[in-house]
């Protein structure tokens, strides 16, 4: 396993600039309220863009980019940010999904000129197929999560937001495979940030691999599978999670069902349940649970990262 250190997120951000959107940061709406990174508003909808980037503009350097172009297994927005990176630097890239995922994400990576398999109901099954491809067809396979550059490029996301919130104290994030936390984790240590994981309870990858001291296999179920639903999480991931000033958080799907009605209410923002899980462990999502919320201290300085917008709004209720 690469250990992931601070330097590798340095290398990765002067490889994406230019190529990225520069976080936007809103600022609490109440006293004692966190700040949000609306990485929502990066290319292809996701903070899955710096990661794709990092990956294909490394292999463009060492000129290891085969003719076969990529290939990338995905919920859909690791698929969607490697075929618009794919697209921009000219190669073709075949992303394999499950059936699940959400059709405006098979949409969008249409659109963007990949070629879309649907295999499976689960991300582990889109993944063997993934593997299969790149075996049979000399495709260089990307990854949604594991990978020292995806992860690198994810954690670029960390010092920019730490540019525009002077005296962050906690970065608070969404798990899946584990990427972006990773990423933003190593960064967040480097200057002594604290990092919150956050998982729905049903998606719970990180927090299994904690207790039982290895990644392993977990079940998925929840409103926010479609972008955290990894059936395990990267070791990557599990390294990080061990190092201090990292806690590790579970949430109902309720609460994150209203955290997410809750953005498009106070701010109209339109976000995956994945955003929303993030959220949704910050105090007053659920309040009747005790330790179920992460409880900022006063005046500590909290950035909930909003990390994804491929939802289909339809369900969002005005009020």
């Amino acid at each position: 396993m690469h250990t992931l250190v601070y330097d590798d997120i340095t290398t990765a951000a002067d490889r994406v600039a230019g190529h990225v959107r520069p976080v936007a940061l809103a600022g609490p709406t109440e006293p004692g309220g966190v700040h949000l990174a609306l990485e929502l508003m990066q290319h292809t909808g996701s903070f899955k863009a710096r990661g794709a980037q990092n990956f294909l503009l490394a292999h463009r350097e060492a000129g290891t980019l085969p003719d076969a172009g990529i290939t990338i297994a995905s919920g859909g927005n690791a698929g969607l940010a490697c075929a618009w990176a794919a697209a921009r630097q000219g190669v073709p890239a075949t992303v394999f999904l499950p059936t699940t995922a959400p059709r405006v994400k098979v949409a969008r990576l249409r659109a963007y000129g990949a070629d879309v398999r649907l295999v499976g109901t689960e991300y582990a099954e889109a993944l063997a197929a993934c593997e299969e491809f790149a075996r049979t067809t000399g495709a260089l396979a990307s990854h949604a999560y594991d990978h020292p550059l995806i992860a690198a490029g994810a954690g670029t996301l960390l010092d920019e937001i730490r540019r525009q919130v002077p005296g962050l104290d906690t970065v608070v994030v969404a798990v899946g495979g584990g990427g972006l936390f990773a990423g933003v984790a190593t960064a967040a240590r480097h200057h002594g940030i604290r990092t919150v994981a956050v998982e729905p309870e049903n998606c719970r990858a990180l927090d299994a691999a904690l207790r039982a001291g290895r990644p392993v296999d977990v079940t998925v179920d929840s409103v926010a599978a479609d972008s955290l639903g990894a059936r395990r999480v990267s070791a990557t991931a599990v390294h990080a999670a061990r190092q201090d000033g990292v806690r590790s958080l579970l949430v109902p799907d309720a609460a994150i069902v209203r955290a997410r009605q809750a953005l498009w209410d106070d701010r109209r923002l339109a976000v995956e349940h994945a955003a929303a899980t993030a959220l949704a462990a910050v105090a007053g999502n659920e309040p009747d649970v005790p330790g179920a919320g992460y409880r900022p201290e006063p005046g500590e300085t909290v950035c909930v990262v909003l990390c994804g917008a491929n939802t289909d709004p339809t369900d969002l209720v005005a009020p």
